[in-house]
């Protein structure tokens, strides 16, 4: 809203500073100022607000060291991060590009699936919350929303490559970058480390001949709900011990956000030879939102957590990094960047058929780790949660170097 307002400003008014807001950088930083301060100073007052509503965690004794203090911390601080992304987003972001509106719809949507499940957990003590088919009713219909966004939408676009030679030329004459080349749809994504790094999901379908261009879509939009699903659950999973969720979402996070500034910037993604994706880099808006909401609440989830974030909060996580890989290309990327939620997939996946498979051939259930997800084995090893943390975000930060190497290792 504001972003409009000053537009409006500086085109009919010309008053000195307003056309700071049509540089995405001068808002990116504005907005993740409002969303750390609102996740900060009001992330106070909604854990009150939790606390006497009696929104609080019902622990399962698991025999893991410290578990019993956690009884009763509020739940539901998905909450504060959705509010704190939410408001700057509104505030500072063009409401009107395809991909914003994407991320608020994911944003809202997921959250609120996260708040039902909580909801059913805390007031109507059922521990097992919403049940699972609902949550996957949820994922899929998102996944369908977006995969549709994404393939049918007009704004959902890719401009050809142009000559860097053209490019200068361009440049050095001020043509307007959203003149360069021609905008195409486009189902093609990129692939990291392989040199020619463009593959195009047609391709899979392609050779059982040309009547399948017009179900391509079909495909596209199962691939999306297949990865929303995925690292939406992934998030969840690693929401298990204070601070591990949320310091590991920034780091991707953050990281997406760098994609969505190179992509959405002809002179960048020209410079890089990657994808230039028109209208991509105002998603680096919400992300700055989404980061500063993440950060602030990481001020009240650090050990010893004050709050936690509930599934309102991990499913919504999931889900937003899911969309954001989507939208830059990058999906798959996501077993690198998101490694750590992967690990924590798979630690349950492995943990889960071991134990069945054995039982199966043996009469006894064996475990591959002492328990899952991941971090809990660690746990039961004797390691302190904070050290956990703070070992799991250093991996998450190697993980993103290596993602960001992409873009010119090949």
């Amino acid at each position: 809203m504001l972003y409009y307002l000053f537009e409006y400003l500086d085109q009919n008014y010309n008053l000195p500073g307003t056309g700071l807001f049509q540089y995405i950088s001068f808002r990116a930083g504005l907005a993740f100022a409002f969303s750390l301060l609102i996740s900060t100073i009001y992330g106070r007052q909604i854990i009150d607000k939790l606390r006497r509503l009696q929104v609080g965690e019902s622990v399962r004794d698991l025999g893991l060291e410290g578990q019993n203090e956690k009884q009763g911390t509020p739940t539901m601080g998905g909450i504060i991060i959705i509010l704190a992304t939410l408001v700057p987003v509104f505030l500072l972001a063009r409401l009107d590009n395809i991909y914003i509106v994407i991320l608020i719809v994911t944003t809202i949507w997921m959250g609120a699936i996260g708040f039902i499940d909580d909801y059913i957990k805390v007031f109507k003590k059922n521990k097992e919350g919403l049940k699972g088919r609902f949550k996957i009713v949820g994922q899929v219909t998102l996944g369908t929303f977006v995969g549709l966004m994404l393939y049918f939408n007009p704004g959902v676009v890719v401009k050809q490559k142009l000559p860097q030679k053209e490019v200068s030329q361009m440049l050095e004459l001020q043509v307007p970058t959203n003149k360069f080349g021609e905008a195409h749809k486009s189902t093609k994504t990129t692939i990291p480390f392989v040199k020619n790094n463009e593959f195009d999901y047609a391709s899979l379908i392609k050779w059982m001949g040309d009547w399948t261009e017009n179900y391509v879509w079909l495909l596209f939009v199962l691939v999306v709900i297949f990865i929303i699903t995925a690292v939406s659950n992934g998030a969840n999973l690693t929401d298990g011990i204070d601070g591990l969720a949320a310091g590991s979402s920034a780091v991707i996070v953050l990281t997406l956000a760098i994609f969505a500034w190179v992509s959405g910037n002809i002179i960048f993604a020209d410079y890089l030879n990657v994808m230039y994706i028109p209208e991509s880099g105002e998603m680096t808006i919400f992300i700055s939102a989404f980061v500063g909401g993440l950060v602030g609440f990481l001020w009240y989830n650090t050990y010893p957590a004050q709050v936690f974030m509930g599934d309102t909060g991990s499913l919504t996580i999931g889900a937003v990094i899911a969309v954001l890989a989507l939208s830059v290309r990058k999906e798959f990327l996501i077993p690198i960047l998101a490694g750590i939620f992967l690990a924590e997939n798979l630690s349950v996946v492995l943990q889960v058929s071991y134990f069945k498979y054995t039982k199966k051939k043996f009469g006894e259930g064996r475990r591959i780790f002492l328990m899952s997800p991941l971090h809990h084995h660690y746990q039961k090893k004797g390691y302190h949660e904070s050290k956990i943390v703070t070992r799991f975000w250093i991996v998450g930060i190697m993980l993103a170097v290596i993602s960001i190497l992409t873009l010119k290792v090949r």
